[in-house]
């Protein structure tokens, strides 16, 4: 009974330190500069809605939302087209072609792309992709398959054969098969890759600094970089254009997250 009520108290205070800098990020870009100053911590009162506007002209943030979604859903619609065929072949293929590829591709994992940051900069500065969306697309496409592999390999070996047998019996094509009977059952790793990705892209600052800066196509994170540094002494609207930009991957991940778990359980079962 004692230990119980010891780990309820950590959780508690777990969630409470967890829990305060979203209360401070949000409770601060609800305040006007004089409640800031008088009163930091406490609930806005009254609270107003005026930074929100400020930040969302002057961050000019409707443009970079509409980049960071362009390039975040093409990349994720890549990342899973590719990466469930890739991890079909892999998972159901045994040979050792199909087992040197899967070991590559994990190499593709540990291995960090900033080692080969200088060399894939050049190969999209001669392909004439720097500062635009195709670039962005196809850096995190090939950054991000590897992992997208690896869950969906996992998640593969996990389902019986037998669906995609039964499917090819019946005259289907192994691409009919994966795609009618296979690709639905691939729903909870699916949900699983999006998210994960999702944040990974639409949270990532360095490299559309590096490939985008200056070109007029800056993302989320990279506007609201610029616009901290020009407002830095004025936090409501500082706070207030950091939660315009982080609420929609926000709204996204609360809408998928019972599929993280369940994907990871189900792969990690194979």
């Amino acid at each position: 009974m004692r230990r119980t009520f010891l780990l309820e108290i950590v959780m508690i205070a777990a969630a409470v330190a967890f829990l305060f800098p979203v209360y401070t990020l949000i409770s601060l870009s609800l305040k006007d500069p004089a409640q800031i100053s008088q009163t930091p911590l406490a609930l806005p009162n009254p609270p107003t809605l005026g930074n929100f506007g400020s930040a969302w002209s002057a961050a000019a943030l409707g443009p970079s939302l509409v980049n960071s979604t362009v390039i975040t859903v093409i990349s994720l619609v890549a990342l899973i087209a590719l990466g469930s065929f890739a991890a079909y072949y892999l998972a159901r293929v045994k040979t050792r072609l199909g087992y040197g590829l899967y070991i590559l591709f994990l190499l593709g994992i540990v291995l960090p792309f900033q080692l080969g940051m200088i060399p894939l900069y050049q190969l999209v500065t001669d392909l004439g992709l720097i500062g635009t969306h195709a670039g962005m697309i196809l850096f995190y496409t090939g950054i991000q398959l590897p992992f997208t592999v690896f869950l969906y390999t996992g998640f593969i070996r996990a389902l019986p054969a037998d669906y995609a047998s039964a499917a090819q019996i019946d005259g289907a094509t192994h691409f009919v098969a994966f795609t009618r009977v296979v690709f639905p059952l691939l729903r909870p790793i699916t949900g699983t890759v999006l998210i994960l990705n999702a944040v990974f892209i639409w949270n990532d600052f360095f490299t559309p600094l590096v490939y985008l800066g200056g070109s007029g196509f800056e993302t989320v994170p990279v506007s609201v970089f610029a616009y901290v540094g020009q407002y830095v002494s004025q936090h409501g609207l500082v706070f207030a254009g950091l939660v315009l930009g982080a609420l929609p991957i926000v709204v996204v991940f609360l809408a998928l997250q019972r599929y993280v778990i369940k994907g990871f359980s189900s792969g990690l079962k194979g």
